[in-house]
C-alpha cells in the first residue's frame, strides 16, 4: 500500500508526466477514513447530547424516537437507522435528520460552531476512553502531511455535517475550515442581525453520488488523490480515477480485531468486493499500520509519513 502511494506520488510530481501543483487535488473522507467511527461517529455523539438536554427541558419528547434513546443512552435504534440507510432504508433516517434540524433551527452559526468547539474539547470516545482528537488515525494524518509537501491541496468531503467539522479539522488534522465540504442543514440570513442561520430543513446529504458533485461545486476540480472507507465513497474514489490525467483512489479496510476490536464491513461491503475490479488500492488497518492512534504530545504539523 505504502509503495504503491510513493510511486503515485512521485510520477504526479516529477518527471515529463508531472502534474501542475494547482491540479494537485486530493480528498478525504472523515469518518471511518481519517478518524474512527466506532461504536457511533463523534457528531452522533454531540447530537445525543443535545437531544438529550432537549429531552429533559420537554419531557413530553421522551415518549418517540430518537429522544427516547438520547435519554437512556442506548445507542441501538441509532445504529439501527444508520444501518438502515446503508441498506437503502431511509425510513428512520428521515425521523433522525428531523430530529437534527430542530437542534439548530434558528441558531446562528457562531453559536453552533462555538457549541461544537466546547463539545471537542471535553468529550471523550465511549469506548477508548481518550478524547475524540486522539483517535485520528495516524497514518492518515502522515498521510495528509506527506501529501501537502508534494504540493498537493488536500480537503476532507464527508457525509457528517460539514458545520461540525470546520470548528475542529484545523486544530485536529491541519486542513482549514474552507476545504471543509459534507452535508448541509439549509442557512438563511437575518437581516435584522445580519447574520447567517440555520433553517428548519436539511439542505442536502453528502454521500455517494453527491460527493463529486460537492467536490466540483466546492472546488472546481477534479481529485486526482481520494481515500474512503464504505459504499458511500465509491463514486467519490471513481471520480479521481476517471479523470485525463492518473488518478489514486484509497480504501481503508477496518480489519483489525486486536487494534479497533470489532473489526468490520458493515457499509463497505460493495466496495471492498469490487475493489481489484476498480482499481482501488486497499490498506489492511491489519496488515499495513504499524501504529494506529495519534496521541496528545504530537500535534498535526509533527507528524511524519515515514
Amino acid at each position: 500500500m505504502k509503495t504503491a502511494i510513493l510511486r503515485f506520488v512521485e510520477s504526479a510530481t516529477t518527471g515529463p508526466s508531472a502534474i501542475p501543483v494547482e491540479e494537485r487535488i486530493a480528498v478525504f473522507d472523515n469518518d471511518g477514513t481519517l478518524w474512527t467511527e466506532r461504536p457511533l461517529p463523534a457528531q452522533v455523539g454531540f447530537i445525543v447530547e443535545q437531544w438529550s438536554a432537549m429531552a429533559t427541558a420537554d419531557p413530553a419528547l421522551t415518549a418517540r424516537e430518537p429522544y427516547r434513546s438520547a435519554v437512556r443512552g442506548d445507542f441501538s435504534w441509532l445504529a439501527s437507522a444508520l444501518r438502515k440507510h446503508l441498506a437503502g432504508d431511509d425510513t428512520d433516517l428521515h425521523i433522525l435528520i428531523g430530529a437534527i434540524t430542530r437542534i439548530t433551527e434558528g441558531m446562528g452559526v457562531a453559536d453552533y460552531a462555538a457549541s461544537v468547539a466546547e463539545f471537542a474539547a471535553r468529550a471523550e470516545h465511549p469506548v477508548l476512553r481518550r478524547p475524540y482528537a486522539e483517535t485520528v488515525y495516524r497514518p492518515m494524518l502522515e498521510l495528509l502531511r506527506y501529501l501537502e509537501r508534494a504540493g498537493f491541496t488536500c480537503y476532507i468531503v464527508s457525509g457528517g455535517d460539514r458545520d461540525f467539522m470546520r470548528p475542529f479539522t484545523e486544530r485536529v488534522y491541519g486542513i482549514p475550515p474552507e476545504r471543509v465540504i459534507g452535508s448541509a442543514v439549509g442557512l438563511q440570513y437575518d437581516d435584522a442581525t445580519t447574520e447567517v442561520r440555520y433553517g428548519p430543513s436539511f439542505s442536502f446529504m453528502d454521500d455517494g453520488a453527491e460527493k463529486p458533485v460537492r467536490i466540483w461545486s466546492r472546488v472546481g476540480r477534479r481529485p486526482i488523490f481520494a481515500a474512503g472507507n464504505s459504499d458511500g465513497d465509491a463514486q467519490m474514489l471513481d471520480y479521481a480515477l476517471g479523470g485525463a490525467r492518473p488518478g489514486f483512489a484509497l480504501l481503508v479496510h477496518h480489519d483489525d480485531t486486536e487494534r479497533e476490536d470489532p473489526a468490520y464491513d458493515t457499509g463497505a461491503e460493495t466496495v471492498l468486493a469490487s475493489a481489484a475490479d476498480r482499481g482501488y488500492t486497499v490498506a489492511s488497518i491489519a496488515r499495513d499500520w504499524t501504529d494506529i492512534w495519534t496521541d496528545s504530545t504530537r500535534t498535526h504539523t509533527e507528524t511524519r509519513m515515514k
